[in-house]
Order: C-alpha cells, then structure tokens, then sequence
C-alpha cells in the first residue's frame, strides 16, 4: 500500500457520504462494506488490490472499529455524516462492528458486507416477468448467507419496486428507523435487496420507498408470507416448520382426472363458520362435520390477508399472506394437511380481479401505479372502490400467475374458485359510456386479461396435475372451460349462475303458480354441456336481503322444508358438481352475516337436523352413484324423461356412467302427489327407489313407491319400457335399475 495512502482508503464525495448517511443512496454497497484498493498494475497487466476498506454506518458513535476472528482490531476513522472508514491489509475477511456511545458498547454484524442474496436468473426472469416461483425469491426469507470464510444466519429483503429512486427496510429490529438498513438496487430488473444478519423469524417489517417526487411512503411487503393482525399492518418474517403428511393424496390427485370423480362443495366463511376458532382449533370439528354431511370438499372463501373483515376477504392486500386472524401459515397448512389426510379436498377463493386502495399495501406502491393500471378506465373499479391490475404489464401478471401457484405448491390447496372473472375480461364491465376504451380491435374484451387467464389456469394445470382452476363468471363468454391451446379461458369448471338465478327464482314461486314458469326448471338442460359446470347455491344467494335458501321457498314451514329437500335433491341429480354455502344444509333461518355464527342451535330441533341428516343421504348417494358424476360434462350422461310436465310441475331425466347404468330422477315441484304416473323407461326390469326426499326419516309425509317400481315391455312415450310411479308431493325420488 503507498505510504500516502490516507487511514481512512480513497476519499468519497461528499454528496455520495450524505445521500448514503441519510439512507437514499441506490447503491449503498458500493461506498460501505469491505472494498479492494487498487493502487497499480501486476505485470500481466491485471490490477492489484494492495489492501482493503472498510466503511460502516454508525452516527453519533464516540469510537467505531472493526473486529476479526484472528488479528487485532482496526480502529476506524469518521469520515463525515456518520459514516467511518479504515484500511486493513488486501485480504478480505468476515467482520463485526464495535461502537461506543458513552458507556454503552454495541457490537454487530454489517449488511453491507455481504454479495446479493438474490441471483442473476432470478433476476432475468423477474425482469422478463417469468419467474413461476417468485414467493421463494421475493420478499423477506430467514436464510444462511455467505460472508467471505462463513455463512450468517440472518433475512433477506427483496422488493420489485421500479419507479423508486431509494428503499429502505424498516422493522423492530431498527426501531423503524431505515437509515440504517438501505437496500440497493438491482438495476433494470427493478429489484432492490438488502441481507441483514441476525433478524429472527417473526420480526415485524415495512419498506421504505422515496419516490420519484421525492416523498417517503411506508409499504407493506407485496410477498410477504405473514402479515400482524388487522388493524396492525406490518409483514412478518416468517419460516415454515411443518411437514406435510398428504404425500399419498397429492399423488392419487395426480392421477385422476376430477371431470370424472365426484365433487360436493362445502362452502364456509371461516370466521363465522364457528367463531373463535383457529385453523388449528377448526380442524377436528370441520372433518367431523363433512364426514356427518358426506360432502368431497370444502372451499374456503378468501384465507389470503385483507384489512377489512367486512369484504369477507374479497379484497385482498396480501397475496401471498395468510390471514393471521386464525393463525400462522403453518396452522393453516396443518389443516389442509388433515383434511387431505381425512380424504378431503381444498378449495381456495382467489382473488386476481382486484384490490383494495388503501396507503400501506398495494396501491401506487413505488409513488406511481405499479400493480394498478395508470388509466383509471382500465385501472379502477368504482363499484368496489378498489384498483384494477394491469395485466398488460409481464411482472403484474407474474406476480399473479406466481400467486396462484404459491396456494398450489406451498399451501397444497387443490382448486382456486377465481372470483369475479366477468369484471376482468370485460372492458365495460359496469361502467357506462364513456368510462371505458375498446380494445385493438374495437371490442369489449380486455384482451390483457384474457391472456392473463389463460396463462395462469395453463400454468397451474402444467404444473400441478389434478388440480381445478374455477371460475365465476356470470355471462355468456364462450369456452371458458375450453383449452386454451384452442382459444379458451382454460378453466377446469365455471360456476353456473344461469342455472342458479333461474331455479332459485322458479322455487322461490308458489307451487300453484310455477307451471307458469316451468321454463326456468328446465332452460339449464339446454346449455348443460356447452362448458364444464358447477351449481353453486354461494354465500351471496344467501345475503344482502335476499335471505336464507329455506326462506326463498313459500308455504309454511313444513312446506319449506320439503321445498329445500326437492330442490336439493334435483341440483345434485343435475348435471355438474354442486357447492351449497354452509348454514343451509340445516335450514338455517336468518341471512348469513360475517360478524356472528351460524344459527347452531337450530339443529336441536328434530326437523331442522333431518334436513342436515337428508343432505348427507344425498351426498353419499350422490358419491355411489357413478352415473351422477361419471359423465358430468358429456350428453352422453343425460336423458329426457319428461321435460315438459308444467301442469305437473314434474320433471324426470335419467343420467348414465360410463356403462350405461342408469339413474332415474323424477320431482314433483307440486304441493300434492301425483298416483299412478307412467313414465317411459328404457329397460324392464326392477328400478329399486334409492332416495326418497319426501320419507318419514326426513321430516317428509312418508309416500314413494315402497321401495321401486317394475318397469315391464310396455312401450310408452317412444321407449320400449314402462312403469307407474307415485310422486310425493314436493319430493323427489331417485331410482336406479337392480
């Protein structure tokens, strides 16, 4: 080293000192840490590093010095704004930080030693906006990090936050105070990172952003894996422990095909469901109770964190956040584990449609639009008040199709039900002229969206076989269950409003009256096949005024009993799989709210918990019964019966499985029976009645056909096979031929 090198190593600009002392350098890496001098050249013609600096942040310090595992201590000089420096000799070596303040002493280890904790490919993909597994690099993860001769224990911080010309991390373990712990930037990937040793899982955190105009704004995490609990809005460095036990289920999902295995939803709030519960706590009563119901799975309206209990989860702020309200993410995990353990499947509401504008999370999150799109015509959603992603933007839409992904393969969730895809892929979308922009072509479509559908469900499906991509969509949007290698959505199921709408709406009639309306039974037939379905009798059928499913139905309450026990009764014997909100499998009587629980008591009354009782009779009849779900989605799996009994009030259809083993279902939507009905059958033979809604067991008057009926050669209505019937009133049978 030469002789007029000064202590402190090569002079740093002063404006570069100050912007690095105030915690808004880009770059604070390259003037603090551990640094070669270069004083000449070797001679073949490489630069020599003669020694090393080292320079630390340490304000208001009486003494700084740096500390080596084997030679003495280097004394470190100030050099201005806080900042301290020293030369040591050429090789670089792991080191610690001691300062005094007075009497006190403090001794730490310095982040700015340390090479990025996040890698080239990493950020290339970031940057191109395909990194399928963004959760694992983004975000704050507890790791072990390489100085020069060991590793530390400490987090790592990332954030995409492009548009910010400084970011800082701040969190307990600086008092909130950033200006300590900058990060620096990863050039044009828009990545800033920041390794700072010692901080322990569970430590609470923010970013810091300066923005372009120069104005510091306080951000949670965007990948944040934990966040505190609402109203606190800090994310939480979180590491994982549990270890999953659902090996066998998550290979037997790969195997199968779900179009053609039975599918029962359970729909529940969580928070309500029975209120106080943590995921751990719920876990032994939910398996229970879906073993006691008969149900395949249960979907689980949105876990993801959000501030707002009243949104039910709908708006989201934390993507990749599990609600902390009933826990960890790890307790969480500890559930899904033991309902797939119990044979049960996991539904998740996911929410990529939109977010909520609030100052802390997503909204303007570098000080300009970031996630939302910059044009409010495409960027904000007035009736939710809330932001619309810009899908046209690859690290937008990475951050979503990498989301999904995360609930998958993290969380082992087996399907995502995305909610309100309709507001997605409609530019207009309740927005009146004026408000919004055609697409390229002069259409409605958001094209962007669309394309951001397609590459999420065709990424989950590559990735994870067995899983179901589920969209609620509530137009006519074609194929939205088709592949999208020909041109589809590429969902595996969509909700069927149609169907929802227009039979709620003929039961909600009084029987004297529906023949009337004989059209809204029997439209759905029409369309059955035309996409992949499920019916969904959903949390919003059941709030807002409209009621609970069992005060839809007129009559007194007997009669409303019996309604629901037909209705449901046909819904499971119509094509496509069946989801019923939880409360209305035992009647529940009042609208379902998310500040109480549900009516429990309710089922100490005998009728009241027949009906609970019906509904599991339902759903395992409906899982043996092959020809219920076997052919779902193919004509092939439906016949016509009698589809235009309107005077009766009486339809009658026959499914089929992959054999050609028939199940007859016939309804009387009537308030009488009907005696003697000929129906005409395809086969002779004895057709054993399996399900009877109308029996004495379920609350009902007790008429049906004393156990089957014998179809003989009798040829009616063009088949070759006939049979009388006797049709309870309000009931539905189920037949199928021994």
């Amino acid at each position: 080293m030469s002789d007029r090198m000064p202590a402190a190593g090569p002079t740093v600009p002063d404006d570069v000192l100050t912007a690095v002392a105030e915690g808004r350098h880009a770059d604070p890496h390259s003037v603090l840490g551990q640094h070669p001098i270069v004083t000449g050249a070797a001679g073949d013609g490489r630069a020599d590093a003669a020694a090393t600096v080292i320079r630390t942040r340490r304000p208001l310090a009486d003494t700084v010095e740096a500390l080596f595992a084997d030679s003495p201590p280097l004394p470190l000089q100030h050099i201005g704004h806080g900042v301290w420096a020293g030369v040591a000799d050429a090789t670089p070596r792991d080191y610690l930080i001691r300062a005094t303040y007075g009497d006190d002493e403090w001794t730490s280890d310095e982040p700015y030693r340390f090479v990025p904790s996040i890698g080239e490919l990493d950020l290339h993909l970031i940057g191109e906006g395909r990194h399928e597994e963004l959760w694992r690099v983004l975000g704050a993860h507890r790791r072990s990090h390489w100085g020069v001769a060991a590793p530390v224990e400490g987090t790592s911080f990332t954030v995409w936050a492009p548009r910010a010309r400084a970011v800082r991390v701040v969190g307990g373990f600086n008092r909130w105070d950033g200006t300590s712990h900058t990060m620096r930037s990863m050039g044009s990937s828009g990545v800033w990172e920041l390794f700072v040793p010692d901080v322990e899982p569970g430590a609470t955190y923010k970013f810091e952003i300066l923005t372009a105009s120069g104005e510091w704004i306080m951000k949670a995490d965007p990948m944040a894996r934990q966040a505190e609990v609402s109203p606190a809005t800090g994310s939480i460095v979180e590491v994982s422990t549990h270890e999953w036990d659902d090996a066998d289920w998550i290979a037997e999902r790969a195997r199968t095909n779900a179009h053609e295995r039975p599918m029962s939803i359970y729909e529940m709030h969580l928070g309500s469901w029975r209120p106080g519960r943590s995921y751990r706590d719920v876990a032994d009563e939910l398996i229970e109770y879906l073993g006691w119901l008969g149900y395949t799975h249960v979907e689980f309206m949105p876990l993801a964190e959000h501030p707002f209990g009243g949104s039910w989860g709908y708006q989201v702020t934390g993507y990749y956040a599990v609600t902390s309200r009933f826990g960890s993410p790890d307790d969480l995990k500890y559930l899904i584990d033991r309902l797939h353990q119990a044979g049960y499947g996991v539904i998740m509401d996911w929410v990529p449609g939109h977010f909520p504008k609030d100052g802390w999370a997503l909204a303007r999150f570098d000080g300009e639009a970031l996630y939302e799109h910059p044009d409010p015509r495409k960027g904000e959603q007035k009736d939710w008040g809330t932001y619309v992603f810009d899908y046209g933007n690859p690290r937008v839409r990475n951050f979503l199709v990498a989301n999904a992904l995360f609930w998958f393969e993290e969380m082992h969730v087996d399907g995502l039900r995305v909610d309100a895809v309709a507001s997605m892929i409609y530019l207009d979308y309740s927005r009146a002229d004026g408000e919004w922009e055609p697409n390229i072509h002069g259409g409605r479509e958001h094209l962007e969206a669309i394309g951001f559908l397609q590459e999420a469900s065709a990424t989950a499906y590559k990735r994870n076989p067995g899983i179901v991509m589920i969209a609620e969509e509530s137009t006519s949007f074609p194929g939205v269950t088709a592949a999208t290698s020909n041109g589809g959505l590429g969902f595996g199921y969509k909700w069927n409003m149609g169907w929802m709408h227009d039979t709620l709406q003929y039961i909600s009639k009084d029987p004297m009256y529906r023949s009337h309306h004989h059209h809204d039974l029997t439209f759905s037939f029409l369309y059955a096949f035309s996409e992949h379905f499920v019916l969904p009798i959903s949390h919003d059928e059941v709030v807002h005024g409209k009621g609970s499913l069992i005060r839809k139905m007129p009559g007194d309450h007997w009669q409303q009993l019996a309604n629901v026990r037909a209705y449901l009764s046909f819904m499971w014997a119509h094509p496509g799989k069946q989801l019923l909100f939880m409360g209305q499998e035992f009647g529940q009587l009042s609208e379902w709210s998310e500040e109480r629980g549900l009516d429990w008591w309710i089922l100490e009354q005998p009728s009241h918990k027949q009906l609970a009782e019906f509904v599991g009779a339902l759903n395992r009849a409906y899982r043996e019964q092959a020809a219920l779900w076997q052919l779902d989605d193919e004509a092939a799996g439906f016949e016509w019966i009698e589809g235009g009994a309107a005077q009766q009030n009486v339809v009658a259809f026959l499914r089929y499985d992959r054999e050609r083993r028939p199940l007859l279902c016939i309804v009387n939507f009537s308030g009488v029976p009907h005696e003697r009905v000929r129906f005409g059958l395809p086969i002779t033979g004895r057709w054993r009645e399996i399900l009877n809604s109308d029996a004495a067991q379920w609350g009902g008057s007790g008429v049906g056909n004393l156990g089957g009926v014998d179809a003989t050669a009798t040829p009616w209505a063009g088949r070759p096979a006939s049979a009388e019937f006797t049709l309870p009133p309000l009931g539905a049978v189920w037949f199928t031929l021994d």
